[in-house]
């Protein structure tokens, strides 16, 4: 066992709260017996989608273009969101697939979970795929989202992923459980020509 390793959390407060996410002080007793502050941020779990199309020109991905204003930069992303109070994690993934592409899925398959960065963030984001698609007909944004959808060639998103506009780190994340969850058919597919 990796006792040796372990922090004991002893007491916590919160310093900041805002819509998105709140910053905590946390005191913890190091294997040594050492006690010190951390700062954490706290916020809800996230869902990220991959939504996939089969079309005439071949796999395609519906993906989502919108202002980063911590990058101060437009970038090009899977959709997804917070979960909402209530929601599990397909719900908010089917949700937030709806609201920022108007797209339905029929099939929603989890292809994973990870903390964004765990040395500071406490939550976990769920990472899905949608397939068979149904377009409703319109967005349903939040009144401060203002997103377009855009359908990207599969092999369009692999040559782009790591540079602009395909900034959001998250995004290869997703790509990669993608590409395992496809097997080893798919990612010769996707990387062929890269």
């Amino acid at each position: 066992m990796d006792n040796h390793l372990i922090w004991k959390e002893e007491n916590r407060r919160v310093v900041y709260t805002c819509p998105v996410f709140s910053v905590g002080e946390r005191s913890c007793r190091s294997p040594e017996d050492e006690l010190r502050t951390f700062t954490v941020l706290d916020t809800s779990d996230w869902a990220i989608v991959v939504p996939v199309l089969e079309t005439e020109r071949g796999r395609e991905f519906i993906m989502v273009r919108q202002w980063r204003h911590g990058a101060r930069d437009l970038s090009l992303e899977f959709p997804g969101g917070v979960f909402e109070k209530g929601e599990n994690e397909f719900q908010a993934a089917a949700r937030e697939l709806r609201e920022e592409t108007a797209y339905i899925p029929e099939k929603i398959t989890k292809l994973g979970e990870f903390n964004p960065n765990p040395a500071i963030m406490s939550n976990k984001v769920h990472f899905f795929l949608a397939e068979n698609l149904k377009n409703s007909g319109s967005q349903d944004l939040d009144d401060d989202e203002y997103v377009e959808t855009v359908i990207v060639p599969a092999g369009d998103v692999l040559k782009g992923m790591g540079k602009p506009p395909y900034i959001h780190a998250l995004m290869g994340t997703a790509l990669a459980l993608y590409l395992k969850n496809q097997g080893s058919q798919e990612a010769y597919y996707c990387f062929k020509g890269v």
